[in-house]
């Protein structure tokens, strides 16, 4: 993020005085509204909107992703040429989505997530390593521009980047470096802790690390209490948002996640009826960016179920944010609707797998669900371990897996996280007739 003149600084300034000095009040709100819905209205997508009015945007009705995705270009008031920056969306929940971003973009998403991590960062305390993808979707990029922005010793190196950053390389460059801060996703991390208890290196490297920073996918907390054990280190659910809007929540100490009042107007829908966000509220999240540049977007649903609360004990007077997941995240397992947040839970409650892949059949008859060994964990305690995964899965979601295995090592594509972060790719397999017939005859896979 490089400023390059003085009508961009006084931008820059100005984010950061609304993001930690402006009152978040009636007033500033609709200020924002009304500038956000005059950009929108230079969009083919929203040109047919009147003069912006209170009772005009409560009158307006919700921007579908489903839309979104299908029109993304009618969305953006800047052509793909004229923006900074591109990127696409990885593909979560369809195809891919263009997403131009101009320099505007990226100072007021960068500066508002900088103030939110300001207490977890801070300047003199820290050194960064950035274990996340920077070719075409923007997280890396977003955390290296905070990493400036703080002032903070960074260093970025995503270890699936073939022929330049791999393990070996990263274990060399912690030598030197010795980070007190990762960023990176659970399925990195999971592959990289694996790694070093393999070579027994864990113990000598976490020495240096106080904070682990999750990004790019699901996180449960039950994942990050394991994680937290091996490395004696925090370990927080960093941030919330997607390509399309910007970032929308932030961590704070307490590992609680805080909405961004500050750059974004939130309203919850429940029973297809929209409004405000308050304390105790439940439903889909329904937001607009007060500061998206390139592509404004109107009350968008962002299709996650969400709940409202107040009181963190960080002190901080910005609505806390539970997100419970999409609804359409379920996915059908021997006829049960099974969400990303509820199985991880369940897998990761006992703290001592390295990952999981479910396979199923065609018809969904049949079912596996593979559990990665941690290096470290008795194998001959297995069999007890896996009879109490499958208690606790017909009690939670009252089916029986066909069989539950250990195995040495899941497929990479259970790990690379960010890059390809959908749990409907990277960590379901679908079989067809003869490959479910033969499953169980497999005794490892990429043992």
């Amino acid at each position: 993020m490089k400023i390059s003149s003085k009508s961009d600084l006084d931008f820059l300034e100005h984010i950061q005085w609304e993001a930690t000095s402006a009152a978040h009040d009636d007033v500033f709100y609709e200020r924002k509204l009304t500038e956000a819905w005059g950009r929108a209205r230079q969009a083919p997508a929203y040109s047919s909107l009147p003069e912006f009015s209170a009772q005009a945007f409560k009158d307006l009705p919700v921007t579908s992703k489903e839309k979104l995705k299908a029109l993304p270009l009618e969305f953006a008031r800047v052509g793909v040429g004229a923006a900074l920056k591109y990127y696409q969306t990885t593909g979560t929940t369809g195809v891919p989505t263009p997403t131009p971003r101009t320099l505007l973009d990226a100072i007021a998403n960068t500066v508002s997530v900088a103030e939110a991590w300001r207490t977890l960062l801070a300047a003199g305390e820290h050194r960064a390593l950035i274990l996340l993808p920077s070719d075409i979707v923007p997280v890396a990029d977003l955390v290296v521009g905070v990493c400036e922005f703080l002032a903070l010793p960074h260093v970025k190196a995503y270890p699936f980047t073939a022929g330049i950053s791999d393990w070996d390389r990263i274990v060399a460059l912690w030598e030197v470096f010795e980070p007190t801060v990762l960023f990176l996703s659970p399925g990195v991390l999971l592959q990289f802790s694996q790694i070093l208890k393999r070579r027994g290196l864990l113990d000598r490297m976490r020495s240096s690390v106080q904070n682990l920073m999750l990004l790019g996918e699901v996180s449960t907390p039950e994942l990050r209490q394991m994680v937290g054990q091996w490395w004696e280190a925090r370990v927080y659910d960093a941030s919330y948002g997607s390509t399309e809007s910007g970032t929308l929540a932030a961590a704070c100490v307490h590992d609680r996640m805080h909405l961004i009042g500050g750059s974004n107007y939130f309203e919850i829908m429940s029973n297809e009826v929209v409004s405000e966000a308050r304390a105790g509220r439940s439903g889909r999240l329904v937001v607009t960016p007060l500061n998206n540049d390139a592509r404004p977007l109107l009350r968008l649903d962002m299709g996650d179920e969400v709940t409202f609360e107040e009181g963190c004990p960080c002190g901080a007077d910005s609505l806390v944010l539970t997100v419970h997941g999409r609804g359409s995240d379920g996915t059908a397992i021997k006829g049960a609707q099974v969400r990303t947040r509820d199985l991880e839970s369940l897998v990761y409650s006992a703290h001592d797998v390295m990952g999981y892949l479910i396979e199923i059949s065609e018809d969904g008859s049949w079912s596996r669900l593979l559990l990665e060994r941690d290096p470290s964990v008795d194998r001959e305690t297995e069999d007890v371990r896996a009879r109490s995964v499958q208690q606790r899965t017909e009690s939670q979601f009252g089916f029986v897996w066909d069989e539950v295995r250990f195995v040495n090592r899941l497929p990479a594509v259970t790990k690379s996280g960010g890059s390809q972060k959908s749990w409907k790719r990277s960590n379901f397999r679908v079989l067809d007739g003869e490959a479910s017939r033969l499953a169980s005859t497999f005794e490892e896979v990429g043992a």
